[in-house]
């Protein structure tokens, strides 16, 4: 018996399929920590973490697996996630780094997936570029808390996968020149965005089952991209119409040149290639160069090459 048997419906071969994928999961605060705890119950074998920072007693309301401990030890978040991983998978392979991820590129471009738990605008808006040059699906988790009236607030969020060939985060409008301009004027400002516990694991929970939507063949209706609005006062998650105003418009932000490592040439691969690598024996740090998944969007891609 395997630990994952009550989870067979998402496909006969989901449990081999999910041990492959490599999932780069780049922030592990609030909304990355709910993240790789789903993750590493769901059955995903390899990981790619990356974040700079150390745990801080003001994410304790928010970061799941922190402890007190973590805190007075100033351990580093990607620690925090390794540990819940290997409590549940000992065999994992994780690549870990504890830097911004723009220093951490190679390990991310063997990613299949990668999830963003970002707070800057423009960090977002560099990490869509980013996967969509590698031709990797990119899952973006966003929330904030804004101020109705004295007193009153409305806590809201979203959820988007995007990749090459679909809305970017500019056409969906979570990246404006506006929220750019702002973040500028802010730049060094003190202190951070106001996070709670329950919204950041609403929109994980969105983006794990995106994310198992996009790779086993559970779900009657394939996907390739989608946006999902969070509102926090009405707790309810739903499909933004801006995202279907956008589906099959061309994308204005990011030219079709940009579409695919140069170096990489996906015309030599069949839309069904799958490439199996077991980890050494006794790899606990390093992910091993994952499989090449079947990308919807492949078949489209070869029509712009």
């Amino acid at each position: 018996m395997s630990r994952l048997d009550r989870q067979s419906f998402l496909g006969s071969d989901s449990e081999q399929t999910l041990q492959e994928l490599c999932v780069g999961i780049v922030g592990l605060g609030g909304g990355g920590s709910h993240v790789v705890q789903q993750l590493a119950h769901i059955g995903i074998g390899r990981f790619v973490l990356v974040d700079p920072d150390t745990i801080s007693l003001t994410n304790l309301n928010r970061l799941v697996g922190g402890t007190l401990a973590d805190v007075e030890a100033d351990l580093p978040k990607i620690e925090i996630a390794e540990r819940i991983i290997r409590s549940l998978n000992r065999d994992a392979a994780i690549s870990k780094h504890q830097c911004h991820w723009q220093e951490a590129l190679e390990a991310l471009k063997n990613c299949d997936v990668i999830i963003g738990g970002l707070d800057s605008v423009r960090a977002k808006d560099e990490l869509d570029a980013f996967t969509r040059r590698f031709l990797i699906p990119y899952i973006d988790m966003g929330m904030d808390v804004h101020e109705t009236s004295p007193s009153k607030y409305l806590v809201a969020g979203q959820v988007v996968l995007t990749g090459p060939g679909q809305p970017c985060l500019r056409c969906l409008g979570v990246v404006t020149d506006d929220a750019l301009l702002q973040e500028a004027k802010n730049y060094g400002a003190a202190g951070g965005k106001p996070q709670v516990v329950w919204p950041n694991g609403a929109l994980a929970s969105g983006a794990v089952g995106l994310l198992m939507q996009l790779v086993t063949p559970w779900h009657e209706n394939p996907i390739e991209s989608a946006l999902l609005e969070y509102d926090g006062n009405l707790h309810t998650l739903v499909h933004g119409q801006r995202h279907k105003r956008m589906l099959g418009k061309p994308c204005k932000h990011h030219s079709q040149s940009e579409l695919g490592d140069p170096f990489f040439d996906v015309r030599h691969l069949r839309s069904s290639d799958t490439i199996s690598r077991t980890p050494p024996a006794g790899n606990t740090d390093k992910a091993s160069k994952p499989i090449r998944t079947r990308r919807s969007w492949w078949p489209r891609l070869l029509e712009l090459l």
